[in-house]
């Protein structure tokens, strides 16, 4: 297949997006709103034969301190046939036309899994003392297409952080852990969570917990609950404005891309979630939760209640996003997995973020610049 690359209108990237199962929520067109301090563009790939076009990007430009030269990123993207047997194809005129653009460097996340690990693995991997981080671990299901992915990668002259090439890190996360849908009961998948949230969900509906979903107006109070956990978890949390803008531009393009959702007991709000939505893929975005009352279980029952709201949706996964991929309980990430694994789902390994210095000077100063950071 020969292909042509060309830049596109939000309108055409959207309609594509809408042609597939699901896309990344970091690759649909509103995406470029949300940040709004970068600049964007919207790529198309075009078959030559039919005129049909056959993948989508979204990439976003961060201008260099005082040159006019960018940094190009495609968050979990491009939209390819990662599996194409001419990935170069692909590939190539995207790098020529982010040159041309004046990206000193460009870094992009191929949307492609690479191993996973089902929750009894994980389990085991947790007891057992010589296993520290789930490469140890046996995987329950290997992409061997993935690996050639890489390897083309490698071969093109893209540069992962990890293997001593000049990178900047991953900025969205490899290891995520998802709960499958697709093909499952309600009941199969409630089976599937550990003892201790089956009966934390019991314990929350015993107690009258109720899961509410909120609106735009609610968002001060997202607001108030993510800035305790933020002090709690000692990370920096993102200004009421950015959730503002984020659910303005992602529920214009469709009134169904993000929810907010509501714990409560007694009246009181003790956690919330945000929750994204594109095609069949659900992920559970951002969550927030007080120091007072967890003795109910606000947040099992919480994403219980997303959970089945997605599975309604018809979703065929619901994401639960980021995990490290420590399996040592001295980690102090170690209880995000293990909240996670009690959801009887999967742990995914992505491929990973992949950078391509496209002059070799600027890529290295930003790089020490990143480091710094």
């Amino acid at each position: 297949m020969s292909l042509t690359l060309r830049t596109i209108s939000r309108e055409q990237h959207l309609a594509y997006i809408q042609s597939l199962p699901s896309a990344s929520h970091m690759q649909v067109p509103a995406w470029a709103d949300v940040k709004a301090e970068w600049r964007s563009e919207n790529l198309g790939w075009f078959d030559d034969r039919t005129g049909e076009m056959v993948g989508a990007g979204l990439v976003l430009y961060r201008q260099l301190p005082k040159i006019k030269r960018y940094l190009a990123y495609l968050p979990e993207g491009p939209v390819i046939n990662w599996f194409a047997p001419n990935l170069q194809e692909w590939i190539e005129p995207m790098l020529a036309h982010l040159k041309q653009q004046g990206a000193f460097s460009v870094k992009m996340g191929p949307p492609v899994i690479i191993r996973r690990w089902e929750a009894a693995t994980i389990k085991r991997g947790i007891q057992d003392q010589d296993v520290k981080r789930l490469r140890d671990l046996e995987a329950d299901f290997i992409e061997p297409r993935a690996f050639e992915v890489a390897d083309k990668l490698r071969r093109m002259g893209w540069q992962q952080g990890e293997d001593g090439g000049a990178g900047f890190g991953d900025v969205q996360p490899r290891y995520v852990y998802q709960v499958p849908l697709a093909n499952r009961s309600l009941e199969e998948v409630h089976k599937n969570f550990n003892q201790l949230w089956r009966r934390n969900i019991k314990k929350a509906e015993k107690a009258g917990v109720e899961v509410v979903q909120g609106g735009y107006d609610d968002l001060p109070e997202w607001q108030r609950l993510y800035e305790i956990t933020a002090v709690r978890d000692h990370f920096r949390p993102r200004p009421l404005s950015y959730f503002q803008r984020m659910w303005t531009a992602l529920n214009t393009e469709d009134p169904n891309r993000m929810r907010l959702y509501f714990a409560r007991h007694n009246g009181v709000n003790l956690s919330a979630a945000t929750m994204l939505i594109v095609g069949g893929h659900v992920w559970y975005s951002y969550g927030a939760s007080d120091n007072i009352g967890r003795e109910v279980r606000p947040s099992n029952a919480m994403q219980w209640r997303m959970l089945r709201d997605a599975y309604a949706l018809g979703a065929t996964v619901y994401d639960l996003r980021g995990i490290s991929d420590s399996l040592d309980e001295t980690d102090h990430l170690f209880g995000l997995i293990q909240f996670k694994v009690g959801t009887g789902g999967q742990a995914a390994e992505y491929l990973g973020e992949w950078d391509f210095p496209l002059n070799k000077l600027l890529h290295k100063a930003l790089d020490m610049y990143m480091s710094r950071r």
